[in-house]
């Protein structure tokens, strides 16, 4: 059995989760879902990042302790993300115990073999980032590159991770790993940043209380990245489990968006090569959802909450635009007459109305009971092809691909039941093998189409009488035409995903 380790980026607890956030968790659900199907033993991490400056300071604001602040937001991912049916393994918090033990056996580890010692340091830094930048790295040598706001001047001592060392390693690490990190484009930054000239890093605070404690020196605390990229070690046993840990490491996918790819596609990989272990196996990097050509985020009020688009296109039709319309890589535009056009398009004109048609037609010319597929129907092709093609870009992490070879199947379906007319035929075989070969189209789209569609897919599966969980069927067995029985019940019903007109 394979194994598939899949983690989104842990999501900073100073204010609340946003489509932004969203977009890369329903990525990574969509992706465990679907090695689920491959019958992948499959875990999947989420969670939040609490500690840092940054939360410290929106705790002060809010009239709360930094662990009172950290509860009540942590508590909206868990439930933001419920109500996007998102299947985590495990949520991970930085606050918790298990986290502080692993953060220090891994920074131990690294300061054991002579990669961390302490020096003074003055430097420019972005409290929203929690990162130092160089006057060259700002803009106008005095606002942050990616938040616009202005940095300060912190000085304090602090222990330095001897970063400028890894050089050479991580440069034969890309060159012996070119898949590591995807698409191409990113992984060309990365090396342009190691290329350019790394400086040893500030990796602890002591202005600060909140955070994970040096274990060799308790004054100080560590830096919130530091800190944070350690939980996917934390969540699969590292420091508490090593044959857990080795189960499931380094073989990870990580997703994050291009804004920390520094820290996860350079200081990560130096960190663990540090501590002795090894690398991650790939990183895959997605760009921003911009709106009116910004980048979402709360501070800039772009940052819409995931409920205030599922109240309106459904929890499916929230996922499936996310997925469809946003390639994984470039930045994306969104706009909510974007998500409109898409939903009426591919839920309700075309997959919608072809389980709609067919049910409607079962029902008058079968008595209501689904005839079987025809072996050797057109259909099966496409159904193959289909397949083939989604398999390969949910691989790549691709999804909008995927999805876009599994509509070609809902298109082909839809051609071929208004070339025949079954509904003006009169009853018998003729009829049987079209509505039967639109029965298999369905049950295989419910399939294909389940890691998007979290709640739908299970529906069709049930209005064309299947039993049992769309989820508990494997791929690629499952796929291959001719897995309609027939004789089962077909139930129409209310439209699965009603147009959408405003």
């Amino acid at each position: 059995m394979a194994r598939f380790y899949v983690t989104t980026p842990i999501y900073y607890v100073n204010d609340s989760p946003h489509v932004g956030h969203a977009y890369t968790t329903i990525t990574a659900d969509a992706l465990a879902r679907w090695h689920r199907l491959l019958g992948d033993d499959v875990f999947f991490l989420t969670g939040t990042d609490e500690h840092g400056l940054k939360v410290q300071r929106a705790a002060e604001a809010n009239g709360l302790t930094p662990q009172e602040q950290a509860d009540q937001t942590s508590e909206r991912y868990s439930e933001a993300w419920a109500g996007l049916d998102i299947t985590y393994d495990d949520f991970i918090r930085t606050s918790e115990p298990r986290h502080h033990r692993a953060t220090a056996a891994l920074m131990q580890a690294a300061y054991d073999n002579g990669w961390i010692e302490l020096r003074p340091y003055q430097g420019l830094y972005c409290v929203s980032c929690e990162a130092y930048y160089t006057e060259a790295e700002l803009i106008d040598g005095t606002r942050c590159p990616i938040h616009g706001t202005p940095v300060e001047l912190l000085s304090e001592e602090n222990y330095f991770f001897k970063l400028s060392a890894f050089t050479d390693p991580l440069l034969v690490w890309y060159e012996q790993n070119p898949g590591a990190v995807t698409p191409e484009s990113k992984r060309n930054e990365a090396v342009g940043l190691i290329k350019g000239g790394l400086r040893d890093i500030s990796i602890s605070r002591t202005s600060i209380t909140w955070g994970v404690t040096v274990p060799w020196d308790p004054a100080h605390v560590f830096y919130v990245w530091y800190d944070a990229l350690i939980n996917y070690a934390t969540a699969i046993g590292y420091g508490s489990d090593q044959e857990r840990f080795t189960t499931w490491w380094p073989a990870v996918h990580h997703l994050i968006g291009k804004d920390i790819l520094r820290f996860h596609c350079v200081y990560w990989p130096a960190l663990l090569m540090a501590a002795g272990v090894e690398p991650p196996a790939r990183i895959a990097v997605h760009g921003f959802l911009l709106v009116g050509g910004e980048k979402m985020s709360k501070s800039s009020l772009t940052g819409i909450a995931p409920a205030d688009l599922t109240s309106t296109f459904g929890v499916d039709g929230f996922r499936y635009h996310l997925l469809r319309d946003q390639p994984f890589g470039p930045d994306g535009e969104f706009s909510f007459e974007g998500m409109v056009s898409r939903y009426n398009a591919d839920l309700a004109n075309n997959l919608g109305n072809l389980l709609a048609r067919v049910s409607t037609v079962v029902e008058r010319k079968c008595g209501g009971v689904g005839p079987a597929p025809d072996p050797s129907s057109a259909l099966a092709v496409v159904a193959a092809s289909a397949y083939e093609t989604a398999a390969g870009a949910w691989a790549r992490v691709a999804p909008s691909e995927a999805l876009e070879a599994t509509w070609r199947l809902v298109r082909e379906t839809n051609s071929a039941l208004e070339a025949a007319e079954p509904w003006k035929a009169e009853p018998g075989p003729a009829v049987d093998a079209v509505l039967g070969d639109a029965l298999e189209s369905l049950r295989i789209l419910a399939l294909l189409a389940s890691p998007a569609l979290s709640r739908a897919s299970q529906e069709i599966w049930r209005r064309i009488g299947l039993p049992g969980r769309v989820e508990d069927q494997r791929l690629p067995e499952g796929a291959v035409w001719g897995g309609y029985p027939g004789g089962l019940t077909v139930e129409r019903g209310n439209p699965l995903f009603p147009r959408i007109t405003k």
